[in-house]
């Protein structure tokens, strides 16, 4: 008695997974050779770079809010941008075959640590006096 109910409880678990996991062919985008591209791209440089994210805060944070903020708030925050960065560029090397998110779109904004967050462009070198 107890092994059917464990059975049928089996059962209806391996369904429900069955129909929450599966996509209808309809519903599934194709592959986008070129799309597929450029997210491994960016996937791989997310990974490279995503250090940088560590003294990019702590300049940011130090221009905004002074030298002790820098170590200390702006070494925390490059810590958790870093962290961040890397991890979005790991998961778009190992996913980038399939174009999640829709369009292959990047998962973090900016979408490279080089861009200039205000304008959304390559940063170039910017002195202040």
């Amino acid at each position: 008695m107890a092994r059917e109910v464990l059975r049928w409880n089996i059962g209806v678990v391996l369904g429900i997974l069955v129909a929450c996991c599966s996509t209808p062919a309809e519903a599934a985008e194709p592959m986008e050779p070129g799309k597929a591209f450029v997210k491994l791209t960016r996937g791989a440089i997310n990974t490279i770079t995503g250090w940088v994210e560590l003294p990019k805060r702590i300049h940011e944070t130090t221009v905004e809010s002074g030298a002790a903020a820098g170590f200390t708030w702006g070494l925390l925050r490059g810590i958790g941008h870093g962290f961040i960065r890397t991890a979005a560029g790991l998961y778009e090397v190992v996913t980038f075959p399939f174009p999640a998110p829709p369009s292959y779109e990047p998962v973090i904004q900016p979408e490279y640590v080089f861009t200039d967050e205000s304008v959304g462009t390559t940063r170039t070198h910017t002195y202040t006096k």
